[in-house]
């Protein structure tokens, strides 16, 4: 492996540079064209005139960012497929999403969701749980932004920050002139190019390989295919149990409350076609999801007898795809640029959701409560917080599920338990924060051991250098981009202190806080008069915004219906007590 930094060809160019032209020339149109039109609230959340088809692309691009692009191969080629099954975990979030969060906040049609804890609570929660979203929002951004900037980097040779600051000018002129109605819809197209470029890995990969039978015989053989392993250890880092259930809660902190995504919905006609774009949704994601774990497999099986991070080609674990496609799309031009266009799409994408998201947040919650301004004034007070945005997250370089437990917990004891009360939700969120922080800390500083985390076995035995081979890759100033809160360990990671501490999955940090806020919010309201709590009806789920409760009620009436046209069969009238509710119904039948 031997290919040169900076290996751009001009069809390369021409693919990538109309993805970016693309984006900003959008931005810089519709900007013009519909300056002073509409207001704060329709730049920032839309309004309920989409159908279900186009917003369901657009949760799916949401957050299946270039993160997802280019961690989730390394995550495979390390650990292996079980990975996966986090798309039952994406099912369950979304079924929970549905039934609980979706009809609460599409009933109220608020453009904030923490405008919920206020009418709920009072403003100290709400102002605790916009200051943690903002928070955990900006680190995410921060590492959206960076990952298609190491992308590119590295195959066009441009400097790292400067590759950081193209991709964050591209992001203020889209999110900064193109409205939430409009991102929905570009948001399409976004999601086709990050599915192109992953299938385009692949599919060289099985023609370089010599089919896709040879690449999973391949991840076979290297025990990449671990997929069902039930082991109930809560300190492994991945099994069957940790990707389901954590990963479960972990998303249903993103489809449930996260404002990036509750906006999205909020935009449908109707709640039902809400519904359905969330379910729809599934299909997305999990297509992405399986498309970036074929690219793993793909990456093991062309790199196995030649791990380039051990001989020194590269120096960070997400680096790996770049130098994948850099080397097997050499005499394929345009295939590189499809692929880092792809990852560009990704960011875009994902930066413009919690950029519209960060806005419409700090407009509704930090500005409108305390500042009067006209609608025109919002309105350009929107649009310059998403430029500021965009600067200020460059700054961050890792991404954290702290905030998600106990933000799902805040929500969901104002949504399910009505004896719930200020005193005791800002408690719950207290200790649930310090809990995640403190386990966060604890496996940062104490790294998981082998024996946890079950790294799978790489080899050098296939290297064969030329005299001439380039290693320019290996770049040790390059920072490295964390893909989930728990690092890549290597096969020799130890820690002499790791005897001393023990760190549950990090799929189970979530889990964990939500069950500790949950938990200690519902004994401190309790305790401070709870019982005596009056809650307006429409801040509570009732029964008839489920799902289920209509699907119950239909099948009751059917079975009794079938009862009452046997008894009328057998006694000849129509007219029977025990059925009054639906004699009229099935009259004359």
């Amino acid at each position: 492996f031997d290919t040169p930094v900076g290996s751009f060809t001009a069809a390369d160019i021409v693919i990538f540079s109309f993805v970016v032209v693309f984006s900003a020339a959008i931005g810089i149109y519709y900007g013009w064209r519909d300056r002073g039109q509409g207001n704060a609230r329709e730049f920032l959340t839309g309004s309920h005139k989409l159908n279900a088809l186009p917003v369901s692309m657009s949760l799916s691009a949401s957050f299946m960012s270039s993160v997802t692009l280019l961690s989730v191969p390394v995550e495979v080629y390390y650990y292996g497929a079980i990975f996966g099954l986090i798309s039952f975990s994406y099912l369950f979030a979304i079924m929970i999403s549905s039934e609980l969060f979706l009809p609460v906040f599409y009933r109220l049609d608020i453009a904030s969701t923490y405008e919920y804890l206020e009418l709920r609570f009072n403003k100290a929660t709400r102002l605790l749980g916009t200051v943690l979203f903002i928070f955990q929002t900006v680190l995410l951004t921060g590492v959206v932004t960076y990952a298609p900037a190491l992308a590119l980097s590295q195959v066009a040779d441009m400097n790292l920050w400067a590759a950081i600051s193209s991709t964050a000018l591209v992001c203020t002129f889209y999110c900064a002139l193109v409205g939430e109605n409009l991102s929905l819809k570009i948001n399409q197209v976004y999601i086709i190019i990050m599915f192109a470029g992953s299938l385009s890995v692949i599919i060289k990969s099985a023609i370089t390989q010599g089919g896709i039978s040879v690449i999973i015989s391949d991840s076979q053989e290297g025990g990449r295919l671990n997929i069902w392993d039930f082991d109930i250890n809560p300190m492994r880092r991945h099994t069957f149990w940790t990707v389901v259930i954590g990963g479960a809660v972990g998303w249903t902190s993103v489809y449930g409350i996260n404002q990036a995504q509750v906006q999205r919905y909020n935009a449908c006609k109707s709640m039902t076609q809400a519904r359905i774009a969330l379910y729809l949704n599934f299909f997305g994601v999990s297509a992405i999801l399986i498309s970036s774990v074929m690219a793993g497999l793909c990456a093991y099986s062309v790199l196995k007898s030649c791990d380039p991070r051990t001989v020194g080609m590269i120096s960070a674990p997400d680096q790996l795809m770049p130098f994948l496609v850099m080397n097997i799309t050499r005499s394929n031009p345009g295939l590189m640029g499809l692929f880092c266009a792809a990852v560009y799409s990704g960011s875009l994408s994902t930066v413009s959701s919690c950029i519209n998201a960060l806005a419409a947040v700090t407009v509704e919650d930090l500005i409108k409560p305390y500042i009067r301004m006209s609608e025109r004034c919002l309105a350009m007070t929107s649009k310059a917080l998403t430029v500021v945005v965009v600067s200020v997250q460059q700054l961050t370089s890792v991404i954290s599920a702290i905030t998600g437990g106990p933000l799902l917990a805040l929500f969901g004891l104002g949504i399910l338990c009505p004896f719930a009360n200020a005193k005791g939700v800002l408690s719950g969120v207290v200790v649930g924060l310090i809990l995640t922080v403190w386990l966060t800390a604890g496996e940062i500083i104490f790294p998981s051991p082998p024996e946890m985390t079950r790294p799978l076995l790489l080899t050098t035995d296939g290297c064969n250098f030329s005299s001439n081979a380039n290693l320019s890759l290996t770049s040790s100033d390059l920072p490295t981009l964390i893909s989930s809160p728990a690092p890549l360990h290597g096969s020799n990671s130890t820690n002499s202190l790791t005897g001393h501490w023990q760190s549950p999955s990090y799929l189970y940090t979530c889990t964990i806080g939500m069950i500790t806020s949950l938990i200690v919010g519902l004994i401190v309201s309790l305790l401070t008069g709870g019982r005596n709590e009056k809650v307006q009806a429409d801040l509570m789920l009732m029964k008839e915004d489920t799902l289920m409760f209509h699907l119950y009620k239909y099948t009751r009436n059917k079975v009794r219906c079938s009862d009452f046209k046997r008894c009328v069969r057998v006694t000849g009238t129509n007219n029977l007590p025990a059925y009054p509710s639906i004699n009229r119904l099935v009259t004359g039948l």
